[in-house]
């Protein structure tokens, strides 16, 4: 019987193949609205997640394609070449819509509703991270991170691509890997490193991080220096300049190697020194990528949550908006001010993102 069916076409048929399509379509739908409420339950074990997690995002996105795919080829092949560029951007939308931008639009309702999202409070939450002398702290001291690790980072980054490339081939490719390894390193592993070399124990008992035993080898008494203010806050923010730095100069590299010669010889025949022409020539030719690889670090700041969190855990006056947003939705369970951080730090997001979206076209065009 069944080799008869299977001689007779019967799943080849267009209205099986729609029927089979349009059950996995349906499968797939809910298999993707049940893995989201399934990650979304904090008693998960982590495997579990991840695993779910995989399944869900890359065999779910697998089956949309495949069922849209399916339902277009019965078309007529005029309608069929018409939609098909839909169905190959409407499941990686739905996918977007229903993962981020749903989230989004839930997080910026929750953002006016009090602690369990139960009752509307209006511009409360915000009012009270713009009053409150802690999320005063906070605010300032995200302001310090974005403010000076992108540009210390980018300075950096550049000055090492400008000297280093002045060595000799080999010299320079050695050089140029040493600074660029702390990439090779996550924000958590990077961090662990820089408690090590922060570390402080009590006087008369071995030093083991790095900056007190030298300190101490001088003389000094030993010095907790995670819990010096504000001077903490400037000791973090040094392990994001010493993180990005290797980004910038790789970015800043191939940028400054890309100046055309002619320009820096009539720049020096006009009597500019080396300074001068750096400043006056290779400076304004490669701005778009400064400008390119500052915002890119200013995202990464933005969303810094591991160095805080592993640090100090944003005690002593080190907290930020990422770790804070943390604290109050997940620990503290107050979902109201949490969804007001972050949509706090989505509208500083935008006009970066504007501004790169513009690049984008604009080197583009």
């Amino acid at each position: 019987m069944s080799s008869a069916v299977e001689q007779s076409g019967f799943f080849d048929r267009p209205a099986m193949k729609a029927v089979v399509a349009i059950v996995i379509l349906v499968a797939t739908v809910a298999l993707i609205g049940g893995g989201f409420v399934f990650l979304r339950d904090v008693r998960t074990a982590g495997l579990l997640t991840a695993v779910v997690a995989l399944v869900v995002g890359v065999g779910g996105i697998w089956a949309l394609f495949y069922s849209f795919n399916v339902i277009a080829e019965l078309f007529h092949p005029a309608i069929r070449d018409k939609i098909l560029p839909y169905v190959f951007v409407l499941p990686a939308v739905a996918a977007l819509g229903f993962y981020i931008v749903w989230p989004a639009v839930n997080t910026v309702g929750l953002s006016f509703m009090d602690r369990f999202g139960n009752e509307f409070i209006g511009l409360e939450n915000y009012r009270f991270i713009f009053t409150n002398e802690a999320f005063l702290v906070v605010l300032r001291n995200t302001f310090l991170w974005v403010l000076l690790a992108p540009t210390f980072a980018t300075a950096l980054g550049l000055l090492v691509a400008v000297i280093v490339d002045r060595f000799a081939p080999l010299t320079e490719k050695i050089l140029k890997s040493l600074i660029f390894l702390p990439m090779a390193i996550s924000f958590v592993g990077a961090s662990v490193i820089w408690r090590f070399v922060y570390a402080f124990q009590p006087a008369g008992t071995p030093q083991i991080g790095v900056l007190n035993a030298i300190h101490t080898a001088l003389g000094n008494d030993p010095v907790a220096w995670l819990t010096i203010r504000p001077w903490n806050n400037f000791l973090l923010i040094f392990i994001m300049i010493w993180l990005q730095t290797g980004f910038a100069m790789v970015i800043l590299s191939a940028a400054v190697k890309g100046v055309p010669k002619d320009l820096l010889d009539a720049a020096r025949i006009d009597g500019a020194g080396e300074v001068r022409s750096f400043f006056n020539v290779t400076i304004p030719y490669i701005q778009g990528t400064i400008l390119t690889v500052l915002t890119t670090i200013v995202f990464l700041v933005l969303k810094i949550f591991d160095v805080a969190y592993v640090m100090t855990s944003g005690q002593f006056g080190t907290n930020i908006i990422a770790l804070r947003m943390y604290q109050e939705a997940f620990v503290q369970r107050n979902f109201g001010r949490g969804s007001a951080l972050a949509v706090i730090l989505f509208v500083v997001v935008i006009p970066l993102l504007v501004r790169n979206v513009r690049g984008m076209r604009k080197s583009g065009d």
